[in-house]
């Protein structure tokens, strides 16, 4: 009989269809709800993704998987509730939950501790404690779904039994079938495989889902492709991550419409849809180096995305593998993705509904005023300073790659969420985020003032723990005097006067949480949840997002 290795997992969702994604063990055909799939095949390992259309809106249904007409999900003396798919009407009030950085199960009893209680297995007994109509519409993941580079003891068992682990890139993983073990781990777990089989999820990667610091910088690139290892791991971390998590950010319209999932599905119906991956992964990653003039030779890349979700507009936004980082100008995101990105602020929702605006940067675009300064003075030092390769060293070391190190992008994404928040028939404008292992609310201060509020939220993380002497130094740089002094230090480098102001409203918090977004006509509330060490979830704070 067929055995389901990891899922379902269901992932899009809208209105009146969904996509169900499963890896199985052999090639099938795959049935959810009436509607069929094939397997194709990956570096020898199974997948279908089941496109569910025509769903009433605002329908919750029970599904089962089916494969030869038999029930392969749920498991026979399955406890949980059953599996369902819920479709959100147009314009509809939405709830989403978010969150960032899950280092999955471990065997490491010590590791365990220092990690303490899963948020993600938090919300799912949460759920099933919930009535329905309080469920979640959809979970948002913004980053760092596996942790590449930190591979817990039943992974090493599995890298081990395949290679000698004293080599490079010893203990983290080397390709894509080394993934497949990550992915199956960190996932496997019961009560998040529940969670994920009934809750609909949109993912982002960040760092760690290829390599802690990746892209930080054109020397760090540059080191890194000096490392024989190297463009294995990319490939392999590229590819994994569109077979486990970005097509199933797709529609079923736009995975009909994607020529490489068209090439993959032709591909791995009888043969091995691998090569035509690792093609595809070379071309995005070589693709994303330059600026315009060269970029989109391959122009099916672009790893950012937008969802509609009933009242709120979610625009997830690339902010690791497209970074421009030659030829003399660095970017978090180029030219044609701004202007993508702008399109997807401005066009128009359903008439008559109040319109939430969310973009999801996997980095958070306002920081601590202090680490705000701190690394656009450092971006500066790298670019023209006294010692630009101690400051390039500062930066790998102190992690200074976010918005602010990326100044122009930083102001230009101002004034593109300006814009947006001005625009007639907006509540509310949100920028959620995660990757700092620590939370907190932000305002954005523009002048003149907007319509709507811009907020900043930062979960993070899931599961995952915050070193204990950078408690201390987090809190502090929110002090005016800290800001001050690094404040100065970037404009004697010549860094410009920032195009707003922001203050904090809420945090730093720390300890495992999960955000949840929802909305209420005009209204937008925030809450930070935290996981407690008896397994539930505590709420932090609430914060309006709107006015």
């Amino acid at each position: 009989m067929t055995f389901v290795v990891l899922g379902p997992i269901l992932r899009y969702a809208d209105d009146t269809s969904a996509t169900v994604w499963l890896e199985l063990d052999e090639p099938c055909a795959v049935e959810v709800l009436g509607h069929r799939a094939e397997t194709f095949q990956v570096g020898g390992h199974h997948y279908a993704l089941v496109a569910v259309r025509g769903l009433e809106p605002g329908s919750s249904t029970p599904y089962e998987v089916r494969v030869e007409g038999a029930v392969v999900w749920p498991p026979a003396g399955d406890t949980h509730p059953a599996s369902r798919i819920r479709t959100v009407p147009r314009g509809a009030d939405a709830r989403l939950l978010f969150g960032s950085c899950r280092f999955g199960p471990t065997e490491d009893a010590r590791r365990r501790r220092s990690l303490g209680p899963d948020a993600l297995e938090s919300c799912a007994r949460r759920l099933m404690d919930l009535p329905e109509r309080d469920w979640p519409d959809s979970m948002l993941f913004l980053g760092d779904q596996v942790y590449a580079d930190q591979t817990p003891p039943q992974v090493r068992r599995e890298i081990g039994a395949r290679r000698d682990l004293t080599e490079p890139p010893g203990q983290e993983v080397a390709d894509f079938e080394e993934y497949t073990a990550l992915y199956r781990y960190g996932w496997s777990d019961p009560l998040v495989r529940w969670l994920l089989s009934t809750v609909p999820s949109m993912m982002i990667f960040d760092d760690h889902d290829v390599r802690d610091d990746w892209n930080t910088s054109l020397e760090w690139r540059t080191a890194m492709a000096e490392q024989p290892w190297w463009r294995e791991r990319l490939l392999g971390g590229l590819v994994a991550y569109w077979v486990y998590q970005h097509v199933g950010n797709l529609s079923p319209d736009q995975l009909d419409a994607d020529p490489t999932y068209r090439a993959v599905r032709a591909a791995g119906r009888e043969g091995d849809a691998l090569p035509v991956l690792r093609e595809f992964a070379a071309a995005s990653d070589t693709e994303l180096r330059a600026q315009d003039g060269t970029r989109r030779r391959y122009k099916d890349v672009r790893w950012s995305y937008r969802r509609e979700l009933g009242a709120l507009r979610i625009v997830v936004l690339d902010t690791r593998a497209g970074r421009i980082l030659e030829g003399g100008s660095r970017a978090m995101v180029s030219d044609t993705d701004f202007a993508w990105l702008r399109e997807q602020l401005e066009e128009d929702g359903p008439a008559d509904t109040a319109r939430h605006v969310v973009l999801a940067s996997s980095l958070p675009w306002l920081l601590p005023h202090a680490v705000h300064h701190l690394q656009s003075w450092n971006e500066a030092a790298c670019a023209g300073g006294r010692w630009p390769k101690l400051a390039e060293r500062i930066r790998q070391v102190g992690d200074l790659e976010h918005w602010a190190a990326f100044r122009a992008s930083f102001d230009r994404l101002a004034e593109l969420l300006r814009a947006a928040a001005d625009r007639p028939g907006t509540a509310s404008v949100s920028v959620l985020s995660g990757d700092v292992h620590h939370s907190y609310v932000a305002e954005a201060g523009f002048d003149p003032a907007p319509r709507s509020r811009v907020v900043q939220v930062t979960c993070s993380p899931l599961h995952n723990a915050t070193p204990a002497h950078l408690t201390a130094p987090l809190r502090v740089a929110w002090s005016r005097a800290l800001a001050a002094l690094f404040r100065g230090l970037a404009r004697r480098a010549g860094v410009p006067p920032l195009p707003l102001s922001w203050s904090k409203s809420a945090g730093p918090y720390f300890g495992n949480m999960v955000g949840l977004l929802r909305t209420d006509g005009e209204q937008a509330v925030v809450a930070l949840q935290r996981a407690d060490e008896d397994g539930g979830l505590s709420t932090v704070r609430r914060s309006q997002l709107s006015r």
